[in-house]
């Protein structure tokens, strides 16, 4: 795809697929897949989509067929009441491939005898069946009393989308509405990938054994961005708010309101940055955590790992991944701070063709800006254009975008809108030229994109390029876009 192209009548939508329930977490596109099962055996290239209804299904991404699905179990309905989801929470998050093994993991949120539960599968591309027993989601952490603090299913959202990484799967867990928040906390998990057995160590946020309001969290959410990884493997996110009296702060026992930095075996919290504004960010329920940490690729300068991260508050951060700034009232220690919006969001990034250098694209707000990166004489980061309103509607400000790009030419910004109106819901999907010069990006594609009733849940959804194509899941449907000759 080109701007060219994608401007021109020639790109628009080929495909509609129908789904049981609606979709929280991004597709997935693997080509060259052996469909072992069912009535489409062969070579397929395929987008696999999970449901809230715990069903996921292997589509071929060329005529929109239905190669396999498989239903996991019987969802759990408005989690403690909470109405910032679907009418289901099912499959929540973003399910993670590793092409090597052919293997899809994906957690399942599902009712069962003794009430809501999760399991982790490992999934054979070909066939969507078990490769390993699938483990229950457990875990028991020490709290800073020496009590023992127990996982509980039926109050911990599984929401941000997994990673695999170090031969391991991790998932990080938030809570539902912020409700029950005496006893949901904010964990990260892992499991060997080929095994699914626990890894010995684990992650609480808040090990306080006790607090002003009797309100814990530090949860793990960023509005389904995923944990990274770093060169050497540690893993960072970013935790949102704690109690509401703003006090309980320390970096030790409750990191809340903060990017950190963990071990691959999950033992011990290695680094950490946290706003100065951390108690007012708690006060006000203004999360950091409402968006993700964005790792850099690999920098020439003097610093070469870079991270950058935004949320409520709307202060994107442009932190040293190797000394992320840690925690002063009077200063935040980091590279530069820069004013984005609101961001239920996530940042992408790419390297501009005309001068070779990187620029993170940040989604807060209504609007996509283009910030160039500089590492020499310092880091710093310079806006070089904005786009036109990208529609938030009825919903909290942000968005997320994915950028494509013809090999090292040719890049384009897409994103997904909310809905702007109860009836229809509908989301649009939008590309941007970066490179069409001035400050001002105007879309050079627009189109709807799928419909979105639940209009009191975010549609925090990520438009998914591959080989040409483009992937919208929505409320029980995929959209396929691409170029009209493709179908």
């Amino acid at each position: 795809m080109t701007p060219a192209n994608v401007g021109s009548s020639s790109f628009g939508l080929l495909e509609t697929v129908t789904l049981d329930d609606q979709v929280d977490g991004q597709p997935l596109v693997v080509p060259n897949v052996t469909i072992t099962t069912g009535a489409y055996k062969g070579l397929h290239d395929v987008v696999y989509v999970a449901t809230e209804g715990d069903t996921i299904y292997a589509i071929d991404v060329h005529n929109g067929t239905v190669l396999l699905q498989a239903n996991f179990g019987t969802p759990v309905s408005y989690p403690l009441g909470c109405n910032n989801n679907g009418p289901n929470v099912g499959i929540n998050s973003t399910p993670v491939i590793d092409p090597a093994s052919k293997t899809l993991y994906a957690i399942v949120y599902s009712n069962g005898p003794s009430g809501p539960g999760y399991r982790i599968h490992a999934l054979g591309l070909g066939s969507l069946a078990d490769k390993v027993t699938p483990q229950a989601v457990k875990g028991t952490h020490k709290l800073s009393n020496g009590a023992t603090y127990t996982f509980r299913a039926s109050v911990q959202r599984q929401r941000p989308a997994l990673l695999l990484a170090n031969g391991n799967v991790y998932a990080g867990f938030g809570s539902f509405c912020d409700l029950a928040a005496n006893v949901s906390r904010g964990w990260l998990l892992g499991w060997n990938a080929g095994t699914l057995q626990p890894l010995p160590a684990n992650e609480v946020f808040d090990t306080q054994a006790s607090s002003p309001n009797n309100f814990f969290l530090s949860s793990i959410w960023m509005s389904g961005y995923g944990p990274a990884a770093d060169d050497s493997g540690n893993i960072l996110f970013v935790t949102g708010n704690s109690d509401y009296s703003g006090t309980t702060y320390d970096g030790v026992t409750n990191i809340q309101e903060s990017v950190v930095k963990v071990s691959p075996d999950l033992m011990s919290v290695l680094d950490l940055f946290t706003p100065n504004n951390v108690g007012a960010l708690d006060q006000s329920d203004t999360d950091f955590g409402s968006g993700g940490a964005l790792v850099l690729p690999d920098q020439p300068g003097q610093i070469p790992h870079l991270a950058v991260a935004a949320g409520k508050f709307g202060s994107m951060y442009l932190m040293n991944e190797d000394d992320l700034g840690g925690y002063s009232p009077a200063r935040n220690n980091v590279l530069g701070t820069y004013n984005v919006g609101a961001c239920w969001c996530g940042q992408s990034y790419f390297v501009d063709p005309r001068d070779g250098l990187a620029r993170v694209v940040s989604s807060g707000g209504s609007a996509i800006e283009v910030w160039k990166l500089q590492t020499s004489p310092s880091a710093s980061l310079t806006r070089v254009s904005t786009s036109t309103s990208v529609t938030v509607g009825l919903q909290f400000p942000g968005f997320f975008t994915s950028v494509s790009s013809n090999g090292t030419a040719n890049p384009i910004i897409w994103a997904l809108s909310h809905p702007a109106n109860r009836n229809p819901a509908s989301i649009t999907l939008y590309a941007f030229n970066p490179e069409a010069g001035g400050s001002t990006l105007s879309p050079i594609f627009k189109s709807n994109a799928g419909n979105w009733p639940n209009v009191y849940g975010n549609s925090n959804l990520v438009p998914v390029v591959a080989n040409g194509q483009v992937f919208v899941a929505s409320n029980k449907q995929l959209q396929i876009f691409g170029l009209k000759s493709q179908k």
